[in-house]
């Protein structure tokens, strides 16, 4: 069992409430919107400062979508975030720029989402010049402390992201994302695109850089044994929703939803002595165009119940603050 900090519960550092994002869908000779694509419906959640909260679930349930409505990437539908006491969605642009020094993203893919026509000093250097935090000497020496930050030697700064590796390219990311000192960073599969091995040192460092700066991280990931080495909390998504959430170490060893069950179980196991007693999901997900009625995971639960496909579950929560455990599920 992994060791995990010891954290105080204390005023949330953002805060989601009701978060929707539905993205319409054209058809016809003249593009009229005919449906909509609810890719985050109803979704809240709390990160702390200092925290991992991992955001975890199968591919396109919704969770880089939610990561960027937070960050106001892409225009929220509805509901409310709040940062550091601030309300996010009203801000107007130029108070949305000042609030981003403090929000930052590392993206997923290292070789598509670093500029390949800048040099990684003037990559890295963009945040500092955007918002005129430091100039002439001082911006060198800033660029030179994030490489070496980052485990990259500062004569690097002239070079091209297309003669790194994944690995030294990821770095790059993350000494951009510590540019402007932010308190929060949102790790979009940070660490998908790259080896085992390389996986390792990067989440090594994304500690190492959470001890020394007090960042908060929303972690969004596939693998759950990295979630389970790096968060504090994780959130579980199925198709736009939140169903369950809880501290790390009791969700793995007890997990309340079936479909929490079936990811963990289908998480491979070092020893071939241990099996899963929770039979694989069987099926597929159903589109976020027409989601099922009632629990969305209803058409493929092994313990679905008649009230389970007309009634949409509400919250049951054992717990306060960080400590909390909560699932929406019928059966409890």
């Amino acid at each position: 069992m992994s060791q995990k900090r010891i954290l105080k519960d204390g005023t949330p550092l953002l805060k989601v409430e009701g978060l929707t994002k539905y993205f319409p869908v054209h058809s016809g000779v003249f593009s009229r919107v005919t449906d909509q694509v609810q890719a985050v419906d109803g979704v809240s959640f709390e990160v702390y400062p200092g925290e991992t909260l991992g955001l975890v679930g199968e591919s396109g349930c919704g969770k880089t979508t939610a990561a960027r409505c937070v960050l106001r990437l892409i225009e929220p539908t509805s509901g409310q975030v709040q940062f550091d006491g601030e309300d996010i969605i009203g801000l107007g642009r130029t108070a949305l720029r000042t609030m981003r020094q403090h929000m930052q993203i590392i993206f997923q893919d290292p070789y598509s989402s670093l500029n390949p026509r800048m040099s990684v000093g003037n990559i890295i250097g963009e945040p500092l010049r955007v918002h005129g935090l430091v100039k002439g000497k001082e911006y060198e020496q800033r660029i030179d402390e994030l490489l070496e930050r980052v485990g990259l030697a500062p004569d690097t700064r002239q070079r091209y992201p297309h003669e790194f590796s994944g690995g030294q390219r990821q770095r790059i990311g993350i000494a951009r994302a510590l540019a402007l000192n932010p308190k929060f960073i949102v790790c979009d599969e940070a660490v998908s695109a790259l080896d085992v091995s390389i996986q390792a040192q990067i989440i090594n460092l994304l500690k190492a850089l959470q001890e020394e700066f007090g960042m908060a991280y929303l972690f969004i990931a596939h693998d759950l044994n990295v979630v389970h080495h790096i968060a504090d909390r994780v959130a579980v998504m199925y198709l736009g929703k939140v169903v369950e959430m809880a501290p790390v170490d009791e969700l793995f060893m007890s997990p309340k939803h079936p479909y929490t069950q079936a990811l963990i179980a289908a998480n491979p196991i070092p020893d071939p002595d241990i099996g899963h007693d929770v039979v694989p999901l069987s099926g597929d997900v159903p589109s976020p165009l027409h989601p099922p009625t009632g629990c969305r995971f209803h058409t493929r639960c092994p313990q679905v119940m008649d009230q389970c496909r007309s009634l949409e579950p509400e919250l049951n929560q054992s717990g306060e603050g960080r400590e909390a455990h909560g699932v929406w599920c019928h059966l409890h």
